[in-house]
């Protein structure tokens, strides 16, 4: 398949009026500054002009489309999984909220299952394993999260208590708070089973952050969200972020959760080379304004603000889509934000050497967007999925 007449936006630069020749799942050729090649292909789109970003990878997401990951079945994920391919998303994260074994287990096994299809492999964004958001966090921190279903870590048998994914392609990540009991230790179980350990809901000092680091916690999840603030005389888990360069994290860029200058501010600070974009989004993301039975509870949407019965925001209803959107509109460059939106994200989950970027050699998963931002397709491991 031939793909041209785009521009393609490259890890270092926008390659204008520029073409790309996919084999199979993977890209073999950047033709840059040239729509008339002559090649050997099965199909040619001409996307008119239109730019190719790298597909979207979402490592923090709940739901959308009325599915919730805690309770959906294979069938319920797939059906987000075409969601968010519209939305430009080639592949995801189905993240869980710390409750009771059994549902932990039916949403494993539930994943498990798409994880292991190989019908209509390439129709949908591809899910990649699972994220745990807790159980092992810090309840002062709990954000929408539901106390009761915390724990403390006293050894190996406590994360053995937790469903894994058996597929060896399966990624696992968790958000935990390094302060819990056991939390050191916590983080040192998970790298060395290769699991990403993310510190998030959490009221860490600078110490107890710097063991975590040194155990191998590199990443924080929703940054800023759930953690201790930066004040000019208390450095807090947001002011450790900053402050340390090998600590890279992500954020929910709404406009909802952190200001839009507050995005700004510590995004540039880190850099665009440490920072991934999130939705966050819940069962309600893709549905509209109105209440929804999420998590044993009624969540409101208004005007694109969730709201538990505490008044805690409960996640978000965007899509990586806005979140790209959101990026640009605060000026930053195109390069920058496929990298945050694809890029980092792959590297986070230790996947940057198949997708995340466009490049020979690399899986086509491939967004294409007109000037509003708007898809007009989606590619994912060489197939079209959308065209429009």
């Amino acid at each position: 398949m031939l793909v041209r007449n785009v521009r393609i936006i490259l890890p270092d630069r926008i390659a204008e009026e520029s073409a790309l020749l996919v084999e199979g799942d993977r890209i073999t050729r950047i033709l840059e500054g040239s729509t008339e090649q002559r090649a050997k292909t099965d199909s040619v789109i001409d996307l008119q002009g239109l730019t190719l970003f790298p597909g979207f990878i979402d490592v923090h997401i709940h739901g959308a489309v009325g599915v919730d990951t805690m309770e959906a079945d294979a069938r319920a994920l797939l059906q987000v999984a075409e969601f968010l391919a519209s939305q430009g998303v080639t592949a995801w994260l189905p993240t869980l909220v710390p409750g009771p074994a059994n549902q932990y287990e039916n949403a494993i096994q539930a994943i498990g299952d798409c994880l292991n299809r190989k019908d209509d492999e390439g129709a949908r964004a591809r899910i990649l394993g699972v994220h745990y958001e807790g159980p092992f966090v810090n309840s002062e921190q709990c954000g929408a999260l539901h106390r009761e279903h915390f724990r403390t870590y006293d050894g190996a048998g406590k994360l053995d208590e937790l469903p894994v994914i058996k597929n060896s392609s399966a990624v696992h990540m968790m958000t935990f708070a390094p302060e819990v009991e056991g939390g050191i230790d916590l983080a040192r179980e998970l790298t060395r089973r290769g699991w990403i350990a993310s510190i998030g809901h959490t009221r860490a000092d600078p110490n107890v952050l710097d063991q975590a680091l040194a155990a191998g916690a590199q990443h924080m999840t929703h940054f800023m969200n759930a953690m201790t603030p930066l004040h000019h005389r208390t450095v807090g888990a947001v002011g450790w972020g900053l402050s340390r360069d090998e600590v890279t994290f992500d954020i929910i860029a709404d406009g909802i959760h952190i200001d839009h200058l507050i995005l700004q501010l510590v995004v540039r600070n880190k850099s665009a080379r440490s920072v991934s974009l999130i939705s966050d989004a819940i069962a309600a993301a893709g549905k509209g304004d109105g209440e929804y039975q999420i998590w044993g509870e009624t969540i409101a949407v208004r005007n694109g603000r969730t709201q538990n019965a505490k008044g805690s925001i409960a996640g978000s209803v965007i899509t990586m889509l806005n979140a790209v959107r959101m990026m640009l509109s605060l000026g930053f460059p195109q390069t920058e934000v496929a990298r945050m939106a694809s890029l980092n994200p792959a590297r986070l989950l230790k996947i940057d050497n198949e997708c995340g970027s466009i490049e020979e050699g690399k899986r086509a998963d491939l967004v294409c967007v007109d000037e509003d931002l708007n898809v007009r397709a989606t590619i994912i491991g060489g197939k079209l999925v959308e065209y429009r």
